[in-house]
């Protein structure tokens, strides 16, 4: 497959990477696609269609699976895959789509590294988190942060979340060889610890967060996607 990285994760699940350089052609002539899938598309235009088409693709052949599952919305516009216990999240930055699934809930982000992000910071950074930054990792140390929140926020699945009060990452010693550290949902009667994983890849920052805690007995969780 075309896909650059296909990982199993610890303690559950599966990283996928994929740089997307095929046409859309390409994709329609190796993507099943249902008739709400195909009214979604239609309604899409320029890049927007390959990252959909992409993102499909990737998790299509991350499941192993002969037939595709359809992915399927939410009322809160979470995707799902259709016939599938495990929980999925998917990301586009530039040429990159990447997806993470597992039976727990979890999100991945990937962003291209830009200096402008740290005028965004104080939309999305809290003090305890500020005060880990050290001037030579600025921008990629950001990226991290902001990465992981909109991680968590996927993990989520819910709207009208605020990422300073809502969001808290563990502050940690940013590395170049990536890392991880731990991750918090906190809204109302939602308290959800994640692990935070990130990495850098050619000019990009990786997050991706797993709960901590899963949802049943190990027995008892759904072994494939």
């Amino acid at each position: 497959m075309p896909g650059i990285l296909h990982r199993q994760l610890t303690p559950y699940g599966e990283l996928g990477l994929w740089r997307i350089s095929e046409p859309e052609a390409w994709f329609l002539n190796q993507l099943f696609l249902y008739p709400a899938e195909l009214r979604q598309l239609e309604q899409m235009k320029g890049r927007r269609r390959l990252e959909w088409l992409a993102a499909r693709q990737l998790v299509h052949d991350m499941s192993g699976r002969d037939q595709r599952g359809a992915f399927i919305k939410d009322q809160y516009g979470k995707p799902h895959l259709e016939g599938s216990a495990w929980h999925i999240s998917i990301s586009h930055s530039a040429d990159l789509s990447a997806a993470v699934v597992a039976p727990m809930p979890c999100g991945v982000d990937i962003q291209f590294i830009v200096p402008k992000i740290t005028r965004l910071a104080p939309k999305f950074m809290r003090p305890e988190e500020s005060e880990s930054l050290q001037p030579e990792t600025l921008v990629e140390h950001l990226h991290v942060y902001w990465g992981a929140k909109e991680a968590l926020y996927k993990a989520y699945g819910r709207r009208e979340i605020d990422f300073r009060a809502h969001l808290r990452v563990q502050p940690f010693t940013f590395r170049e060889m990536g890392g991880y550290t731990s991750a918090f949902v906190n809204k109302g009667d939602i308290s959800q610890r994640y692990r935070l994983h990130y990495e850098l890849r050619d000019g990009f920052v990786l997050t991706y967060v797993l709960a901590d805690d899963l949802p049943g007995p190990i027995d008892y969780l759904p072994e494939t996607l």
